[in-house]
Protein backbone atom coordinates (compact mmCIF):
# COMPACT_ATOMS: atom_id res chain seq x y z
CA UNK A 1 0.00 0.00 0.00
CA UNK A 2 3.13 2.23 1.00
CA UNK A 3 3.75 2.28 -3.10
CA UNK A 4 0.47 3.55 -3.94
CA UNK A 5 0.17 6.52 -1.26
CA UNK A 6 3.56 7.26 -2.51
CA UNK A 7 2.24 7.32 -5.88
CA UNK A 8 -0.88 9.70 -5.03
CA UNK A 9 1.52 12.43 -3.31
CA UNK A 10 3.13 12.40 -6.13
CA UNK A 11 0.57 13.11 -8.69
CA UNK A 12 -1.57 15.22 -6.44
CA UNK A 13 -2.07 17.88 -8.70
CA UNK A 14 -3.12 22.07 -7.85
CA UNK A 15 -5.77 23.86 -10.31
CA UNK A 16 -7.76 26.43 -10.90
CA UNK A 17 -11.96 25.49 -12.07
CA UNK A 18 -11.45 26.91 -15.38
CA UNK A 19 -9.03 24.28 -16.14
CA UNK A 20 -11.44 21.39 -14.22
CA UNK A 21 -14.28 22.35 -15.70
CA UNK A 22 -13.86 20.40 -19.42
CA UNK A 23 -13.84 17.22 -17.82
CA UNK A 24 -17.82 18.20 -16.76
CA UNK A 25 -18.58 16.80 -20.42
CA UNK A 26 -17.30 13.26 -19.82
CA UNK A 27 -18.51 13.00 -16.28
CA UNK A 28 -16.53 11.56 -13.05
CA UNK A 29 -15.68 14.83 -11.25
CA UNK A 30 -16.35 13.38 -7.57
CA UNK A 31 -16.13 16.18 -4.52
CA UNK A 32 -14.28 15.22 -1.81
CA UNK A 33 -15.20 17.06 1.66
CA UNK A 34 -12.94 19.15 3.61
CA UNK A 35 -13.02 16.94 5.91
CA UNK A 36 -11.45 13.81 4.33
CA UNK A 37 -7.81 13.23 3.17
CA UNK A 38 -7.48 13.35 -0.64
CA UNK A 39 -5.00 10.58 -0.75
CA UNK A 40 -6.93 8.41 1.44
CA UNK A 41 -9.84 8.88 -0.55
CA UNK A 42 -8.28 7.74 -3.61
CA UNK A 43 -6.33 4.58 -2.46
CA UNK A 44 -9.69 3.59 -1.06
CA UNK A 45 -11.35 3.81 -4.60
CA UNK A 46 -8.22 2.60 -6.22
CA UNK A 47 -8.59 -0.66 -4.24
CA UNK A 48 -12.08 -0.93 -4.65
CA UNK A 49 -13.06 -0.48 -0.88
CA UNK A 50 -16.84 -0.13 -1.47
CA UNK A 51 -18.11 -0.25 2.13
CA UNK A 52 -15.93 2.60 2.89
CA UNK A 53 -16.34 4.62 -0.41
CA UNK A 54 -20.25 3.84 -0.01
CA UNK A 55 -20.12 5.19 3.31
CA UNK A 56 -18.68 8.71 2.40
CA UNK A 57 -21.25 8.83 -0.32
CA UNK A 58 -24.38 8.05 1.79
CA UNK A 59 -23.16 10.99 4.77
CA UNK A 60 -22.32 13.60 1.96
CA UNK A 61 -18.72 13.59 2.23
CA UNK A 62 -18.45 12.72 -1.94
CA UNK A 63 -20.68 13.99 -4.18
CA UNK A 64 -21.04 14.63 -7.79
CA UNK A 65 -20.95 18.66 -8.58
CA UNK A 66 -24.23 19.90 -8.87
CA UNK A 67 -25.36 22.61 -10.96
CA UNK A 68 -25.75 25.29 -8.60
CA UNK A 69 -22.36 25.08 -7.62
CA UNK A 70 -21.21 24.65 -11.13
CA UNK A 71 -22.82 28.17 -11.34
CA UNK A 72 -21.21 29.53 -8.94
CA UNK A 73 -17.57 27.86 -10.09
CA UNK A 74 -17.99 29.32 -13.35
CA UNK A 75 -18.22 33.05 -11.50
CA UNK A 76 -14.33 32.00 -9.89
CA UNK A 77 -12.63 30.72 -12.62
CA UNK A 78 -9.68 30.85 -11.01
CA UNK A 79 -11.21 28.56 -7.78
CA UNK A 80 -8.01 26.43 -6.53
CA UNK A 81 -9.04 22.71 -6.32
CA UNK A 82 -6.38 20.23 -5.15
CA UNK A 83 -6.87 17.00 -7.70
CA UNK A 84 -6.42 13.45 -7.98
CA UNK A 85 -6.95 10.77 -10.64
CA UNK A 86 -8.55 7.10 -9.76
CA UNK A 87 -9.40 6.01 -13.63
CA UNK A 88 -12.29 6.98 -14.55
CA UNK A 89 -12.67 9.28 -11.71
CA UNK A 90 -11.08 12.77 -11.16
CA UNK A 91 -11.43 13.27 -7.24
CA UNK A 92 -11.08 17.02 -6.60
CA UNK A 93 -11.16 18.79 -2.68
CA UNK A 94 -11.64 23.06 -2.63
CA UNK A 95 -8.73 24.77 -1.25
CA UNK A 96 -7.91 27.89 -0.02
CA UNK A 97 -4.49 28.67 -1.99
CA UNK A 98 -3.54 28.33 -5.42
Amino acid sequence: MADIVDQFKKDLAEVCWKDLRIHLQHGGIIIVTEGLDLIDVAVAVAEDRKPQVEAWIADGALTEPGSEQIETWETELEKPFRLLIVQPFILIQATTHA
